[in-house]
């Protein structure tokens, strides 16, 4: 499946609770899909998805928590809502540790399960766009020459071009040409840009 409408990926063995929801989010005009266990949604699963799981905690099989974690092995960035009849302190703890945006206990209210839904649907645009970012600046990152990636690196570490071209052993004219090259093929405005970019494609854990 692959849309660019979010949907609300449900994964509970129990069917009434999978029928109820999925009528009361049905009504309210929200996309739904459910899944019985965790197996026949991680079947499924496509790494496009978009919208946001609601999750339960005690499953046969592959229970709630162990899906979360495969599920963030899997890098997905679907928000995760757990929905459980059998919520403790020490499993909400660990679900929110572990990234989930809410942690909602059986029986719940329309206004409470809808508001949850709909900052995760927020989040999960938020992670799609900044995901977007990073994939674009990994691209222009790519671009540089071995030795433009050298100059950008000592650059946004604050050398200046004389230092540069010391550290490196060219001319200082080489590393102007370099530097123009690196905001040209970088597509940053000045040096702070340069470094927010290089900080998006993961060159700052070079430094």
């Amino acid at each position: 499946m692959t849309s660019q409408h979010p949907v609300v990926f449900i994964v509970d063995d129990e069917p009434a609770v999978r029928d109820s929801l999925a009528l009361l989010l049905g009504q309210e005009g929200v996309r739904v899909q459910t899944f019985e266990n965790a197996e026949s949604f991680l079947s499924a699963y496509q790494p496009d998805y978009i919208g946001c799981i609601i999750l339960d905690v005690r499953m046969p099989g592959i229970d709630g928590l162990q899906l979360q974690e495969k599920l963030s092995q899997c890098n997905c960035i679907m928000p995760i809502i757990f929905l459980t009849g059998h919520g403790d302190i020490p499993t909400s703890v660990r679900a929110i540790k572990t990234g989930a945006t809410d942690f909602l206990t059986k029986p719940i209210t329309r206004a409470k399960l809808l508001a949850a839904i709909q900052s995760a649907f927020l989040e999960n645009e938020k992670l799609i766009e900044a995901n977007k970012h990073n994939k674009d600046a990994l691209t222009r990152l790519a671009s540089l020459t071995k030795r433009e990636r050298e100059v950008m690196m000592l650059a946004i570490q604050g050398y200046h071009n004389k230092e540069i071209a010391s550290r490196l052993g060219i001319s200082f004219r080489t590393v102007e040409i370099h530097r123009s090259n690196i905001m040209h093929k970088m597509g940053a405005i000045n040096l702070l840009d340069l470094a927010r970019i290089a900080y998006e494609s993961g060159l700052s854990t070079e430094i």
